[in-house]
């Protein structure tokens, strides 16, 4: 070769390199097809895919489906609590957070902005074996979220920083106290957990991490973690809704391509644990209802074996088997308000529980013993071929029901991906379901269960701490003197950085907005009133029915409050025809759901049914509505469990601080001053007879609705329906309207929750009723930046800023009957009155100085894209066909509200919140340990209530 070729490929290679490096980028990070799954049109259990692989290992799933335009966005990491080691527990959970901070080219808070504003909702999740992260976006935001999700793998370290680290170290510490320390039974699964498995075991303690623990992090231990285990040869992204696939390739290839490969990471060795007696271990909680779990060693996930021991749960005591041994010896005997069998299964094991929330009156020692005759039980009786068929036609329906939206088929391409290799696993789950035989059930009961050993935890309140099933034999095992854990892996590990040929700092401009069609509806008004309204679904096969009747808590005599509720429970209880275990049966065999439920003026029938049996499941929608069978013992099982409810509501903060709220906004003699389920005195004043009264009243099509949701036409519903036509006009009169009574000066109410880790602070205030169109729409957008956002200034300033809390917000409720303002959060409790002082300061400097530019822009950016999301899904369909009845079937209200939202000033804004938020008449409700919180308060200079709620 001439020396004048030499030189001028060396020139042609400089140039090359120097100004194309994103064409050499590309070619050389370029995406390898692993595998491809096509559209199975004869399987509803299908999700078709393309699996690639970038030369770093990241793994790629694409899912497309363009019914709707918006695209799910999944980033799994195959880490977890259990790549954790004893001492340094809580790790992979902080690190969640973290990567929520901010990373080298996304400013502090600034991802969730950036995705809200998109329109879109995130979050993250953790658990014992992988951690998650995951965006729901308009489809044109797609390159926004690979340029965030690429930019915290490749580019979190630099930006992390001392405060940030502090700041969710609390924020972490609070969400312990608000989801564990401060929530009945909270700590049932760490101590399982702890006397479970020996110690080491990477289950052995919970993702939340002790608190001990948390406080010994440090800042280089974070990195070094991140570096470990973060690297893109440890995770799966995963794409799923309507996009381009070569478009989106090269964006990943972009985005993605050049971030290093990490440290290698193998699969963790299944664990199996061998219990070799009883483990008797027990604790003291504030509760009302004494519980017992008895928990046998199970099987790792996505084993064949899964299918069987999850067939066998339900067998045992199934949640919805009112069949199940379980129900029949526990809940209508009326021994337990719960009482459920349950196999958990994760990567490395699983455990096969037996669960039991007792009435206080019952004996754990007793109860473990019921529990030990039922499965002696089970060994020598056959099995009910019936209850098994039914169990597997219910599974069916479940998986499809499953796959309505992109964010829950693309979660379940990712999950199947981490921990089987492949995406496409669902089919074989599905497969080891239909080709279930009662004999496996057999065998793996004979193997797991029969002549195993178990842990028996129970949890007791203080006044009885003689229930327990036995004397405490384990104790949790402690380090070894000589113990240092083994962190050899996180040495020598080294920060390298991508490389890329564009600015990673410029945020990608998406394309125009995708155009949102609003569902197509048709509507009817029957002759008896009755309004109908139905919209076309045929993404899958089912159909979403959705009856309401004004039968709700409004219409409730107040000295009979609860009795809606009562009612609610009551329908699904049988009809004439069916008894409770024979109506159950024949919804399981259909696979379809019943939902029975009140709100403030509604009593709600909600129904999901494969469309293949949608005229069976109608007959027993028909046999609920005209023949319930009101049965008097299902009435007196279901009194008492309401009754219980009630007292167990005084050991849950959210429950006292909602009693202590309808108490203080309403007259006495108004029905809403009553909590919805009722208090003591008037529950026990309810007769079957009241319920069958209040039933008959209010079973009427005046100002009812109807809402249909699947590939069903209007005149198809005339006929299958027309039974509803039956429903007859009544007397009863609409309730007035009473509203809130706003206190003269803001006054503190104080309710007293025993060694209360944390404190509930829930500020109330007359709001304003729900209109479409006027200021109850208006004033929702106004509170976005206030407090309805993540991003929001009161959750900005006590979660992420102070690190007082797990997440505050604030709010405008409005219905018919409803019309107030709310602010709430739960703070630790060393931090109550520095709470109060700041919501107080951000209500009244809001009000005074007003919305600013930056969050007007943010608001109607976020408020005017998140459409695409609305109607995705058959119950997404229904709750916008609700809407539309709600607003006289105005089938421009979504074009209405957008001109309003364009049009609104900084002005108006600031004149509605000058208007609807009154900080000097608030009631500042307190819910949290006397001893500790109240003298501070008293100090803040506010009027102050101690409020008691026995009656």
């Amino acid at each position: 070769m001439s020396k004048l070729k030499v030189i001028t490929l060396l020139f042609i290679n400089f140039i090359f390199f120097q100004f194309k490096p994103d064409i050499m980028s590309q070619t050389l990070n370029q995406p390898q097809l692993i595998q491809e799954v096509l559209v199975d049109k004869d399987n509803a259990i299908n999700i078709p895919f393309k699996k690639y692989r970038l030369p770093n290992g990241l793994t790629v799933i694409l899912h497309e489906d363009h019914s709707d335009p918006i695209v799910y966005v999944d980033v799994t990491y195959h880490v977890g609590s259990a790549r954790e080691t004893p001492g340094r527990s809580g790790f992979a959970h902080f690190f969640e957070h973290m990567m929520f901070q901010g990373s080298e080219h996304v400013g502090d808070e600034k991802h969730f902005q950036i995705v809200t504003e998109a329109g879109g909702t995130l979050n993250g999740t953790t658990n014992r074996d992988r951690t998650n992260y995951f965006e729901t976006l308009p489809s044109n935001q797609l390159e926004t979220a690979l340029w965030l999700e690429s930019d915290r793998m490749g580019f979190l370290l630099d930006a992390v920083t001392t405060k940030k680290f502090e700041i969710q170290r609390a924020t972490v510490k609070n969400e312990r106290q608000q989801n564990y320390d401060n929530r009945p039974y909270g700590l049932v699964s760490e101590k399982m957990s702890e006397a479970f498995y020996p110690f080491g075991h990477p289950y052995s303690w919970t993702t939340i991490g002790y608190l001990e623990d948390i406080d010994k992090f440090d800042l280089q231990s974070l990195k070094d973690f991140f570096l470990r285990w973060y690297g893109p040869n440890n995770a799966t992204l995963t794409i799923a809704g309507s996009f381009n696939e070569k478009e989106t390739l090269d964006w990943i290839i972009k985005y993605f391509g050049s971030i290093p490969k990490g440290p290698e990471v193998k699969n963790m060795e299944k664990m199996e644990v061998q219990i070799p007696e009883d483990r008797y271990i027990s604790y003291e909680d504030n509760i009302r209802f004494p519980y017992l779990t008895l928990t046998f060693s199970s099987v790792p996930s996505n084993t064949k074996e899964e299918a069987a021991l999850d067939a066998l749960a339900y067998l045992l005591g199934g949640d919805e088997n009112k069949k199940s041994p379980f129900y029949q010896r526990f809940i209508k005997t009326q021994k337990a308000m719960q009482a459920v069998a349950y196999n958990a299964t994760y990567e490395l094991g699983g455990q096969f529980s037996f669960n039991i929330l007792a009435y206080p009156n019952q004996k754990l020692e007793d109860i473990e013993k019921e529990i030990r005759d039922i499965i002696d039980e089970f060994d020598k009786n056959p099995i009910d071929e019936e209850v098994f068929q039914e169990y597997v036609a219910s599974e069916y329906a479940d998986l499809v029901y499953g796959l309505q939206s992109v964010q829950r088929k693309g979660s379940i391409l990712a999950y199947y991906q981490t921990f089987t290799g492949e995406p496409g696993y669902l089919k074989t789950n599905f497969q080891n379901i239909k080709n279930l035989k009662i004999e496996d059930v057999r065998a793996v009961f004979n193997k797991y269960i029969k002549n195993q050993h178990a842990v028996v935890l129970s949890v007791y309140s203080k006044d009885n701490p003689n229930n327990i099933a036995a004397p405490n034999n384990f104790q949790r095992p402690k380090f070894p003197d000589n113990y240092k854990a083994d962190l050899s892996e996180y040495q020598n590990l080294n920060h390298e950085k991508a490389i890329d040929a564009f600015d990673r700092n410029i945020q990608p401009k998406p394309a125009a907005n995708p155009v949102i069609e609003v569902p197509e509806f048709w509507h009817k008004i029957w002759p008896n009133s009755m309004k109908i309204i139905g919209t076309p679904y045929n993404e899958l096969p089912l159909t979403n029915i959705t009856i309401n009747l004004k039968a709700g808590q409004i219409f409730e005599p107040i000295d009979k409050a609860g009795i809606s509720t009562l009612l609610a429970d009551l329908l699904l209880e049988g009809t004439r025809r069916f008894d409770a275990e024979q109506f159950q049966s024949e919804l399981k065999k259909l696979g379809s759901k019943i939902n029975i439920y009140t709100t403030t003026s509604n009593l709600t029938i909600s129904t999901t049914t494969l469309n293949s049996n949608i005229d069976k499941t109608l007959t027993l929608i028909r046999d609920v509505l005209f023949d319930p069978r009101f049965d008097p013992s299902d009435f007196d099982r279901l009194k008492n469990q309401q009754l219980e409810a009630i007292q167990y509501g005084k050991t849950n903060a959210e429950s006292i601080t909602s009693t202590v709220e309808a108490k203080i906004l309403y007259p006495d003699d108004y029905i809403l001053s009553k909590p919805d389920i009722g208090t003591e005195k008037t529950v026990s004043s309810i007769t079957l007879e009241d319920v069958k009264h209040f039933y008959k009243q209010y079973f009427r099509p005046d100002h009812g609705t109807i809402v249909i949701v699947g590939d069903i036409g209007e005149k198809e519903v005339n006929k299958k329906l027309k039974f509803l036509k039956n429903l007859k006009e009544g007397q009863a009169s609409m309730p007035s309207f009473v509203g809130v009574n706003p206190p003269q000066a803001t006054t503190i109410i104080f309710a007293h929750k025993d060694k209360s880790p944390q404190s509930k602070i829930k500020v109330v205030g007359r709001g304003l009723r729900y209109d479409g169109l006027g200021d109850y729409y208006k004033i929702g957008i106004a509170n976005f930046p206030l407090g309805g956002a993540f991003n929001s200034r009161i959750n900005l300033n006590l979660r992420e800023r102070k690190g007082w809390t797990y997440g505050a917000r604030t709010a405008f409720v409005g219905s018919d009957y409803v019309d107030e303002f709310i602010v709430s959060t739960s703070v630790k409790a060393d931090f109550t009155d520095s709470a109060v002082v700041e919501i107080m300061k951000d209500l009244e400097a809001y009000v005074q100085d007003g919305i600013t530019e930056d969050e007007l822009n943010f608001t109607k950016n976020s408020i005017g894209q998140r459409d695409a999301l609305k109607y995705e899904t058959a119950s997404q369909k229904a709750i916008f066909m609700n809407y539309i009845i709600k607003n006289d079937f105005d089938k421009d209200l979504d074009k209405k509200q957008a001109t309003i939202l364009s049009e609104l000033s900084q002005s108006k804004l600031d004149e509605l919140t000058r208007k609807y938020i009154r900080p000097d008449a608030l009631y500042i409700i307190v819910v949290g340990d006397r001893n500790h919180v109240l003298e501070p308060l008293k100090k803040l200079g506010y009027p102050l209530q101690e409020i008691e709620l026995d009656e």
